[in-house]
């Protein structure tokens, strides 16, 4: 919650989380998405790094895993409540305020495209203190500028324990910001979220 939000009928609920990883990825994806509710409240989005040279089978594997709608993101649609959607192979995936996605065929952003900090720039600019992202195992930095946008913004970022990560370089850049409002192994990840974004809807 914001300093902002002194009114507490004016309280903001969390409208999106959106996720980031690299390599190792596949498993802790289905570790967090595999314990969401199929009424989870808000949509998901998901920047995975993947090879664009293959097609991606990314969203067949998680919806095996998960109760929630798992699907590649479309230009132009309006994300929904208890649907995850995952940036398509070589395409940067943005939020708007409205909640409608963008893809960019942009240039790369630290040698990778889809990038997580440009979708965690775009959401820190769309929700504010309405966003949660959320950064788990990778090789790089990918996402550390992004949760920073985020909390600067008065969203809540949460990060894998380094030590818990098969890849270390994303969660320890992330935690390098000290932009990050939590640090936790990947088991302990889907209940704070659940309880983030339904502790508010109550």
């Amino acid at each position: 919650m914001t300093a902002e939000t002194s009114d507490p009928g004016q309280a903001e609920q969390y409208a999106v989380v959106a996720i980031a990883s690299s390599a190792g990825g596949i498993h802790a994806l289905i570790e967090v998405l595999g314990a969401l509710d199929a009424d989870f409240p808000v949509p998901v989005l998901v920047v995975q790094h993947l090879d664009p040279r293959h097609r991606t089978v990314i969203a067949e594997i998680l919806a095996r895993r998960t109760p929630l709608d798992v699907k590649l993101a479309e230009a132009g649609e309006r994300a929904a409540p208890g649907t995850i959607y995952i940036a398509p192979p070589n395409r940067h995936l943005l939020v708007s305020a409205d909640g409608v996605l963008a893809l960019s065929d942009s240039e790369l952003v630290h040698f990778v495209r889809p990038s997580a900090d440009l979708l965690f720039e775009s959401l820190a600019g769309a929700f504010g203190a309405r966003a949660i992202a959320c950064v788990l195992t990778g090789s790089g930095s990918d996402g550390a500028m992004g949760v920073d946008a985020v909390k600067s913004r008065g969203g809540t970022v949460i990060v894998q324990d380094p030590a818990s990560a098969e890849f270390r370089g994303m969660p320890e850049a992330a935690v390098g910001t000290r932009a990050v409002d939590f640090v936790l192994p990947l088991e302990e990840i889907p209940a704070v979220i659940r309880g983030l974004v339904e502790t508010e809807r109550q």
